[in-house]
């Protein structure tokens, strides 16, 4: 494995690179951009790359679809850390170009909702073609292919374009998440201010089947932060859900709500415990009453006594 490489979302110029540029370690690693996804996660899977950032959730439209179903249905991986980067676009041109020669634009797909409100308002006639990637888009705009692309302004200087606006958003405050993915292993010990993602699929189709699986997160006060279904390729009607909850594995509530998880689903599909990004131990909520780590070591002693006829 290539420990001195990381991989991520290209080409260059991409929202995804500045992020991954937040991270210390990026200073002493090797930084390769792929062309999708799949090929930034691959690369990780096959030794090329010790880990790989990736989109994977915005503020704006949602869950990256690439991401969520690479992380379910690919080979597994695991998600060690998560880095959140604010969000707002330029628009690129070629030097000498006014806004009234923009005929064509173009964006990432999750970029066009969060402009599409300035599109209406100062060029409503331009025509939305979508890219690979914001940089891909900017690449076919210094190509000639494309008139303007929403990207970010840091874009500009790589692919010699003018930003012609700036701080174009339609959503205030709007921003993506990242996550570094690598191979599967123990993970980090807790902060105090941790996420654990997973990934679940329902046993059968019946009354309440989604209310049992949020029941096992409930009744142990595991707070939800974000759940999201996927099709699972089997059929129509056919889905897995992609779940973040507050809290570590090796929390007790957290650990056992997997535990009750696995014992009603088919599959459970770990995907990592990390420190979420912008949160510290200060900021977390204490747990509910009867749902901490000593509750739950309280009520095994208890349930020992009893069985020792000790009760």
């Amino acid at each position: 494995m290539s420990a001195s490489r990381y991989t991520y979302l290209g080409p260059e110029g991409t929202f995804t690179e500045a992020a991954l540029r937040t991270l210390p370690e990026a200073a002493t690693r090797e930084l390769i951009p792929m062309i999708s996804v799949p090929a930034a996660l691959d690369a990780v899977r096959t030794g090329d790359a010790a880990a790989a950032l990736v989109p994977i959730e915005n503020s704006v439209e949602g869950g990256v679809t690439a991401t969520l179903d690479e992380l379910a249905l690919g080979e597994p991986l695991m998600i060690y850390r998560e880095v959140l980067l604010p969000i707002a676009f330029a628009l690129l041109v070629r030097p000498g170009t006014g806004l009234e020669d923009i005929k064509t634009v173009t964006g990432h797909p999750v970029a066009q909702p969060q402009v599409r409100r300035w599109l209406a308002a100062n060029l409503p006639d331009a025509v939305w073609e979508s890219s690979a990637s914001n940089a891909d888009g900017a690449r076919q705009v210094q190509e000639g292919k494309i008139d303007g692309a929403f990207a970010g302004e840091f874009a500009a200087a790589t692919y010699g374009l003018n930003p012609l606006v700036t701080d174009i958003h339609d959503a205030e405050n709007a921003a993506t998440r990242f996550v570094l993915v690598g191979r599967p292993a123990r993970p980090a010990a807790p902060t105090g201010a941790d996420k654990t993602s997973t990934v679940i699929w329902l046993g059968d189709d019946h009354p309440g089947a989604l209310m049992e699986l949020l029941q096992e997160y409930a009744v142990r006060g595991v707070n939800l932060l974000r759940i999201e279904s996927r099709p699972t390729g089997e059929g129509i009607g056919r889905y897995c859900f992609s779940v973040d909850c507050e809290g570590h594995i090796s929390d007790r509530r957290v650990g056992e709500a997997l535990m009750g998880l696995k014992r009603v689903c088919p599959n459970v599909r770990f995907l990592g415990s990390y420190p979420r990004a912008g949160i510290g131990a200060g900021d977390v909520s204490p747990a509910r009453p009867g749902t901490s780590d000593d509750d739950f070591t309280s009520a095994a002693d208890w349930l020992n006594r009893s069985l020792d006829g000790r009760g």
